[in-house]
């Protein structure tokens, strides 16, 4: 997992070859201005998904966890906390997995909260389960899905 802001991603895009076209995807579009919706940016190798709506209050979603593809999500609105824990840790043999939506969950809690403002950026590798969308009042963010 990395924790950063969106102007410091620069740092990493050498981690993964997909890494610089999703940057420059985030630095040259206005993502706050984007409509909730699907934006591919090289098919579904690189592709943005824009949400936005009410978090989830203090309730702590289940923990997702994705085999396919590397999330990183990037805060545009509002607060919100994301529950996170080692994926290693959490009991994951018999779960059902969506292989079409490449997401399962996970029934342990979180380990740790990290807390996100505007311009916040997290990546999260597949080894990283995690409980998206936590806090009260509107949260807009981009998640940019990566292809392993």
């Amino acid at each position: 997992m990395i924790v950063d802001s969106l102007k410091g991603f620069e740092r990493y895009i050498h981690l993964h070859s997909r890494f610089l076209k999703a940057f420059e995807y985030m630095t040259k579009t206005r993502l706050e201005e984007l409509e909730p919706g699907e934006y591919q940016i090289m098919g579904k190798d690189i592709y943005c998904k824009i949400w936005e709506g009410e978090g989830k209050g203090l309730v702590i979603p289940k923990l997702e966890v994705h085999d396919s593809y590397i999330d990183i999500h990037v805060l545009l609105q509002g607060e919100e906390t994301i529950g996170v824990r080692d994926r290693s840790r959490c009991n994951g043999d018999d779960i059902p997995y969506d292989q079409s939506k490449d997401i399962a969950f996970l029934e342990e809690e979180p380990e740790y909260f990290l807390n996100m403002g505007p311009g916040t950026l997290v990546v999260l590798f597949p080894h990283d389960a995690h409980a998206p969308l936590i806090g009260v009042g509107k949260i807009k963010k981009a998640v940019f899905k990566i292809l392993l």
